[in-house]
């Protein structure tokens, strides 16, 4: 046995209040804005700025946000599909927000908002705002985290996290009629491959009354949810049913049966950039503390250009890729589209030294 500790990620993705299901995403995601408000609520205050100037600042932030987060998922890394399926473009619900089409839609926002209603500069502006935007990151991220997505790439670490969740909830939703719940175990054995040592877990599948003895779950199992889960694209792979595994009926409850499978070991990378994203909001909150860099326009939200996206540019290698036309690729879309970010933050804090220095 190797001294690698497994994470067994099997969080479900919300709280069931009955009535409906409150997603830990989604609450996570308001969090951020609820944060933000207050963090820029204490700014108004110090500075002087009418606070119902704050009200308006937060609906142009959200309205951004959301609209930006969606289109850059259309535009940057699914054009091909939605522009086959544009009605799907407004199902938000479903999924595909990009943090970089947020951060171009944000800027648009606040230079409207600020010609419109601030009457401040657009970078005095930016050099606030960015500072919540890093928290509302982490938040995100840490959203991601009980979403189970967004994950990193098939490779044993340190702290390497199994997501069985995914795999449940797309077996569930394949076979409703047939499986009516799953449940994991982890086992204390291995199995070595060349490049990769996987977990393995007892998988015990909890089937419906029309799945009422072993002939029925095995041809079941073996003729279509063993080739189905197998078949999933590498960005989805999460487990994987050994070929000589069988599946095991279980006499001693009612319509279970279990079988080893292998946990595809990830990168737990949402908390890596969840705790990146933090300390870059540290980061910026105490340049802004300091009087002779808050007095330079342009310098924090540079610098928040850089870090946010530097950072997500060197985390995206040890992420799985969001789409399958990614692979193969030297460079993923988010690594593509961080670099003129990056170069932007650049050239925004050098402008603010010069402009200092005049």
């Amino acid at each position: 046995m190797t001294s690698l500790l497994t994470i067994t990620w099997d969080m479900s993705r919300g709280i069931d209040l009955g009535f409906f299901t409150l997603r830990y995403y989604s609450l996570l995601f308001a969090l951020g804005f609820v944060f933000g408000y207050m963090i820029m609520k204490r700014i108004f205050k110090k500075e002087g700025v009418p606070q119902e100037k704050l009200d308006t600042l937060l609906t142009y932030v959200v309205i951004s946000t959301i609209i930006g987060a969606r289109l850059g998922h259309v535009f940057f890394y699914q054009w091909d599909y939605y522009s086959q399926h544009p009605g799907e473009i407004l199902k938000i619900w479903e999924g595909g927000l990009a943090s970089h089409g947020a951060a171009i839609a944000i800027i648009i926002a606040i230079i409207i908002y600020c010609r419109k209603s601030l009457k401040k500069p657009v970078l005095w502006m930016l050099d606030r705002l960015v500072i919540t935007i890093a928290l509302a990151g982490a938040l995100i991220r840490l959203g991601n985290w009980f979403n189970s997505e967004i994950y990193g790439s098939i490779e044993n670490s340190t702290f390497q996290t199994v997501f069985t969740d995914p795999p449940r909830q797309r077996i569930i939703s394949a076979f409703d009629r047939s499986v009516a719940g799953i449940d994991y175990e982890l086992l204390n054995e291995e199995v070595i491959t060349d490049s990769i040592i996987y977990p393995v877990y007892r998988m015990e599948f909890q089937f419906s009354d029309a799945i009422n003895n072993e002939n029925t779950a095995r041809v079941l199992f073996e003729d279509n949810i063993k080739p189905y889960v197998n078949r999933f694209d590498k960005e989805d792979l999460n487990i994987i049913f050994q070929e000589d595994e069988n599946l095991q009926w279980n006499n001693d409850k009612t319509h279970t049966a279990s079988v080893k499978v292998l946990g595809v070991p990830r990168y737990p990378t949402q908390i890596y950039e969840a705790l990146g994203y933090f300390l870059i909001f540290l980061v910026l909150l105490q340049l802004f503390r300091q009087p002779s860099i808050a007095a330079r326009q342009g310098f924090i939200f540079g610098m928040f250009l850089i870090l946010i996206f530097g950072f997500r540019f060197f985390i995206e290698y040890l992420k799985e890729n969001q789409v399958a036309s990614e692979e193969g690729n030297v460079l993923n879309i988010g690594q593509n589209l961080s670099i003129p970010l990056v170069l932007a933050g650049l050239i925004f804090v050098l402008r603010s030294k010069k402009s200092t220095d005049e």
